[in-house]
């Protein structure tokens, strides 16, 4: 029996499991298809179409390349929650300035920008080198825009000249775009 046999097996033997536990109840009850065969009835379900793809681990040849997919993974975890906060924080921050005048989005800037280094600082100091790459191909990848327009566009050519000098300094760049064929952080 192979594993979508195995799958499906377990799914319609909860489901029969379920519908006789809830039969007996007529208040609580619900109706599930069925099938007869044989005289026996049997809760009859399509499942989805499931993909099962090959463990990654198991296509890299050395122990470095292993241990790096690992390290990779490790850190797409501990990055990606930020990302996803940041794109939620950008689409915000949009649709709270559509309306304003340049001094108005100025003044809002600086006191969310405020707002979010007290927020974030204290965790992102925390990110090694790697996650810190990571971090902004992700961002491009989220918000798709990078880190150096972000910077840009809310807070001017002058902060997003320097720091992209200052990530230049680490080796990293905040105009770097997210490629997903890219296997390098």
């Amino acid at each position: 029996m192979d594993l979508t046999h195995k799958t499906a097996a377990l799914f319609l033997s909860g489901l029969l499991a379920t519908s006789v536990a809830v039969a007996g109840d007529t208040d609580m009850g619900y109706s599930v298809p069925a099938i007869v065969e044989n005289g026996d009835t049997m809760a009859f379900e399509v499942l989805p179409r499931v993909t099962i793809f090959p463990n990654p681990y198991d296509s890299y040849t050395s122990e470095r390349k292993r241990r790096l997919f690992w390290k990779t993974v490790r850190d797409v975890k501990r990055t990606y929650p930020y990302a996803v906060e940041i794109a939620a924080e950008v689409s915000r921050i949009d649709s709270a300035t559509r309306h304003m005048t340049e001094a108005q989005k100025k003044i809002y800037m600086a006191e969310t920008e405020n707002d979010l280094v007290a927020r974030f600082k204290p965790e992102l100091i925390k990110l090694s080198y790697r996650q810190g790459k990571l971090l902004i191909k992700l961002v491009d990848r989220q918000c798709h825009r990078t880190s150096y327009e972000l910077i840009k566009e809310y807070r001017g050519s002058m902060r997003a000249f320097f720091w992209q000098g200052f990530a230049c300094m680490f080796g990293a760049s905040l105009k770097k775009d997210y490629d997903p064929e890219e296997n390098e952080v």
